[in-house]
């Protein structure tokens, strides 16, 4: 393999189409936050503000014919705990699942490569590669391992978060029959009262882009209703998500949902709709409208239309909160892979 580093994302690089198309052809990595219109956005701004500083170090790898078989998205930065590092872009808030972007046939081949590197004068004077919240069935831990404990390296593993997820039947009713009874019931009676307010509770999905900028504003207002929400959106994070959201309407992901009350919003989902899977991002309520329940009722509905729509799973990606699990997730992992020199 040939291998490349980068030192710049430009969002309008031609790179971007073949990113885009190995990664599609990567089952085990092929997740919205590795899209290269999404890192880009991130490196812009570095995640929000969450560093101060980076140095880009992406790697690509190619083949005798040039054809793009691997990309280490990485960036050189000092770690949480104070280590020269590299990190796979993305880290560590706002993307809740990163990897790298191999085809399993070439993972073996792209990490001697890789690694060799890594052990160069060419690399940063790195003492660790720290590399967040990576899938526990992702087949890069494995390799990882095998490369670092090659060279004398350590390697740690170290579980982080769960990422509740809803496997769909493709049929509303086959769901509501899988989940609690209890919660069956709480559902339809929630639905129903929404619809038989009055003024009714609509729903919708921005789909038109002249009034994108908008729609966005409204939905990080909801979100600032939340004390712990509002502190998070500092301006540079509001930048990052107008970035991000648009880029994901742009390429044609986004699922960006609200429920209305007599013309105002109740409520408010942030979604990406990608690769067959609805990954739920964040989502945002308007407290004056609390006895409607507006989030579990835009939430009802986002489900039916995911199986209507024939859409895999609901992922409610990092966090364990309960009202997940009353919608029937369940349970997969993100780990921290920590390798350092010996």
């Amino acid at each position: 393999m040939q291998l490349e580093i980068l030192r710049t994302l430009n969002p309008n690089d031609p790179l971007a189409d073949e990113w885009n198309e190995l990664l599609a052809s990567c089952s085990a990595s092929h997740v919205p936050f590795l899209r290269y219109e999404y890192l880009s956005s991130w490196w812009k701004t570095l995640g929000g503000g969450e560093w101060k500083d980076g140095e880009l170090f992406t790697v690509l790898a190619r083949q005798e014919n040039h054809t793009l078989s691997g990309v280490a998205p990485l960036f050189f930065t000092h770690n949480r705990d104070g280590e020269p590092a590299l990190m796979l872009l993305g880290s560590i808030e706002i993307s809740d699942y990163l990897d790298f972007i191999v085809r399993i046939p070439d993972t073996q081949i792209f990490f001697e490569a890789l690694f060799d590197l890594l052990a160069s004068d060419q690399a940063p004077a790195w003492q660790a590669l720290d590399f967040y919240n990576l899938p526990e069935t992702s087949p890069t831990l494995a390799v990882l391992q095998e490369a670092a404990e090659r060279r004398g390296w350590s390697f740690q593993e170290q579980q982080l978060q769960p990422c509740p997820y809803i496997p769909l039947p493709g049929d509303w009713e086959a769901y509501l029959a899988g989940i609690d009874k209890k919660q069956r019931h709480e559902i339809r009676r929630k639905m129903r009262r929404a619809e038989e307010n009055v003024p009714p509770a609509l729903w919708y999905i921005v789909e038109d882009e002249s009034t994108l900028k908008a729609e966005i504003e409204d939905f990080l207002t909801l979100m600032a209703q939340d004390p712990d929400k509002d502190r998070f959106l500092t301006q540079v994070m509001r930048a990052q998500m107008y970035d991000s959201i648009q880029a994901a309407f742009k390429a044609g992901w986004l699922q960006l949902a609200f429920m209305v009350v007599d013309g105002q919003k109740a409520a408010g989902y942030l979604n990406f709709d990608y690769a067959g899977h609805i990954w739920v991002y964040n989502s945002g309520l308007n407290f004056a409208f609390r006895e409607l329940s507006p989030g579990w009722v835009l939430l009802s509905n986002l489900l039916k239309w995911a199986n209507d729509h024939r859409r895999e799973s609901i992922d409610f990606m990092r966090g364990g909160e309960d009202y997940k699990y009353r919608f029937g997730a369940v349970n997969r992992y993100i780990l921290r892979a920590l390798i350092r020199r010996c």
